[in-house]
């Protein structure tokens, strides 16, 4: 497998559009909690998180910029990952997960303009990957489709192969969405709102379509679209 190239995994190729999909993920606060709630044990979980975050490495300086036409095929992917998860009923952060395979595998691994095939079949990999490391039943790869493209099995698991080589094998990754519990509360006066959470949700799904996520801490990420999301509702001396 390691001196495999992604022309070994050729299937047919063909055009798909670009589909949004409305986020309305609300499921990560306890409502009921208050800041002052928060005590040692969630405290030390919150300082684990940023430790992990860390020393995973999140190194601008080594940045890659995409081609125009890897961040249009990189739209695409997201669309079709956020309505594949919404299909399976998969958890936000899965979704999320899965991109930042895709953007950590080409930032390692150059795919040809003229391959968008190879793109389609990594977006595959990527969520299929991230529904194993995150959701108690993976659907099978033979369930996993783009539009009418259907990829064999052996060839979606050649992929994932490829990814998890490329990777190195590290895939547990922290994401926002294990910060947003402690950052809504804490930035939150009164008791939270779903509106809030979902409109922070929303935020964080904007995001990953703009930037590069192996470039941004998630707990930045985390941070940002939380305070956007309570918009003119925190005050300057909250936030210092």
């Amino acid at each position: 497998m390691e001196g495999e190239s992604i022309s070994e995994l050729l299937c047919q190729e063909s055009e798909t559009c670009l589909a949004e999909e409305v986020v309305d993920e609300d499921t990560f606060i306890d409502m009921t909690k208050s800041c002052g709630d928060f005590g040692e044990e969630e405290n030390g979980y919150l300082k684990m998180l940023v430790e992990r975050e860390i020393n995973f490495g999140c190194k601008r300086d080594q940045s890659v910029s995409f081609d125009n036409w890897v961040k249009c095929a990189r739209l695409e992917a997201i669309a079709w990952i956020l309505k594949t998860r919404a299909i399976f009923g998969f958890r936000f952060q899965t979704a999320y997960l899965s991109i930042t395979y895709f953007d950590r595998f080409l930032s390692k691994r150059s795919i040809d303009s003229e391959k968008l095939w190879a793109v389609r079949l990594l977006t595959v990999a990527c969520l299929s990957l991230a529904a194993k490391m995150e959701e108690t039943n993976a659907p099978a790869l033979s369930e996993f489709q783009i539009e009418e493209y259907n990829f064999e099995s052996q060839v979606i698991q050649r992929m994932e192969l490829l990814v998890l080589n490329t990777l190195e094998w590290r895939m547990i990754s922290i994401t926002p969405f294990a910060f947003l519990h402690y950052l809504i509360i804490k930035f939150c006066k009164d008791s939270p709102t779903r509106h809030i959470v979902s409109r922070t949700v929303g935020f964080i799904s904007a995001l990953m379509r703009e930037i590069n996520l192996k470039d941004h801490r998630p707990s930045a990420i985390a941070a940002a679209a939380t305070l956007m999301a309570l918009d003119q509702s925190l005050t300057r001396q909250a936030l210092e």
